[in-house]
């Protein structure tokens, strides 16, 4: 278990989660992770953080009624000036499609897109400085950016973020990225090409730390939520794929040794 005190401009921060059924996807992941909950900002409607040991490890909010948007977890990456931050957004070819606003005094936001469509936030921390726990179960431990390509939204994250952006090991197939902050390995990018699933499109995933994956991914099922690719080996340790009861999707994984 590590606290996390300060995240570094790029670096995934926070992630959040705005569904239609708040107390449904509360109980849920309360059920599932162990999470309790604190009101949050409410500037974008109804609106919670996820605690664990006390300490804040991700959001849940609700949708308004007559928005019909994808239920999807959003990696927020930190920045020291959310304004220009999407200025560069919207100069590298991405889009906004929120802020830059403030989220009362816990700091100011953008959730945009990449070129690719891929969804995402920028944080500027003020008195919320994002997760606060890592590396214990129930807190996210890893993002990557599924997409059609890695070289031109490669550069992106590059110009944007100042993430470096390296080939992943070339015995690994496939096209792979890793992006790192001040050589920190800290998110990674996968181009799947035609092979990318359409009703998604591109799109980040959140992995999640869990003690076992295989009971973890029993309990998603029993919960009323979805298995979409069962347990096995990942490149950091057991994973799954899985879906909550409105259809966002994550992944289970166990980086840490047993016992």
């Amino acid at each position: 278990m590590t606290e996390a005190t300060r995240h570094e401009p790029g670096a995934p921060c926070w992630v959040s989660l705005m569904v239609h059924s708040l107390d449904t996807i509360k109980e849920f992941y309360a059920d599932l992770f162990g999470w309790e909950y604190e009101p949050g900002p409410q500037h974008l409607g109804p609106y919670v953080r996820a605690l664990l040991d006390g300490r804040e490890v991700a959001g849940l909010g609700r949708l308004p009624a007559d928005r019909h948007l994808p239920v999807a977890w959003t990696p927020y990456l930190a920045t020291e000036d959310a304004d220009a931050t999407a200025e560069s957004i919207r100069s590298c070819g991405g889009t906004i499609g929120v802020g830059p606003l403030d989220a009362g005094e816990a700091g100011r936001l953008v959730i945009g897109s990449d070129p690719g469509g891929a969804v995402f936030g920028a944080w500027q921390a003020r008195a919320h400085g994002g997760t606060a726990l890592r590396g214990t179960p129930g807190t996210p431990v890893w993002h990557e950016l599924i997409t059609r390509e890695t070289a031109s939204v490669g550069k992106f994250y590059q110009v944007v973020f100042g993430h470096e952006a390296r080939p992943c090991d070339p015995d690994d197939d496939g096209d792979r990225l890793t992006l790192s902050v001040a050589g920190r390995p800290v998110a990674s990018v996968h181009g799947l090409g035609s092979a990318l699933p359409r009703p998604r499109g591109p799109h980040w995933m959140t992995y999640f730390e869990v003690a076992d994956v295989d009971a973890a991914a029993g309990l998603v099922a029993g919960l009323g939520g979805e298995v979409l690719r069962p347990p096995g080996p990942g490149a950091a340790g057991p994973e799954a794929t899985v879906a909550d009861p409105e259809g966002a999707v994550f992944t289970l994984v166990t980086t840490a040794p047993a016992g």
